[in-house]
């Protein structure tokens, strides 16, 4: 059998990711960017916009269009930086706490799913190739 190359194998990760978010997210109104800044923030609260987006090593347009998306639904609330009025602080509403449980099954849904058939030192293992790779990648 033809080993296939490590960029098709990554490739076909996130577009099964992608679709399985999809699917999961479609139930509360949610797609898949808007996930990953809800996954920032209940790790993290209170953050400033740019925050948000160097965590996420996404742009600042990007990080502007999910904030206004969640916060038309309602997950999100902006307001004025304290001490600098040109920054908004992004914080959780309880509706955007309240999908703590749910964000959290659902990676851990995925990453059952991706680690199926590997020992716990593999996994480990492979959390540690996958954040040199993505250092590398910066």
């Amino acid at each position: 059998m033809k080993e296939k190359h490590l960029g098709q194998l990554i490739s076909i990760l996130y577009r099964h990711g992608n679709s399985f978010l999809d699917r999961e997210l479609k139930h509360y109104d949610l797609g898949r960017g808007q996930f990953l800044f809800l996954a920032v923030l209940l790790k993290k609260d209170n953050v400033t916009q740019e925050l948000l987006s160097t965590l996420l090593r996404v742009d600042k347009a990007t990080t502007t269009r999910a904030i206004n998306k969640l916060e038309k639904k309602g997950y999100v609330q902006r307001r004025n930086h304290p001490e600098d009025k040109r920054m908004n602080i992004i914080s959780l509403t309880q509706k955007g706490q309240a999908l703590k449980p749910v964000i959290e099954k659902i990676s851990q849904d995925w990453i059952k799913i991706v680690t199926q058939g590997l020992t716990e030192e593999e996994i480990s293992q492979l959390y540690k190739f996958l954040k040199i790779m993505a250092r590398n990648a910066c």
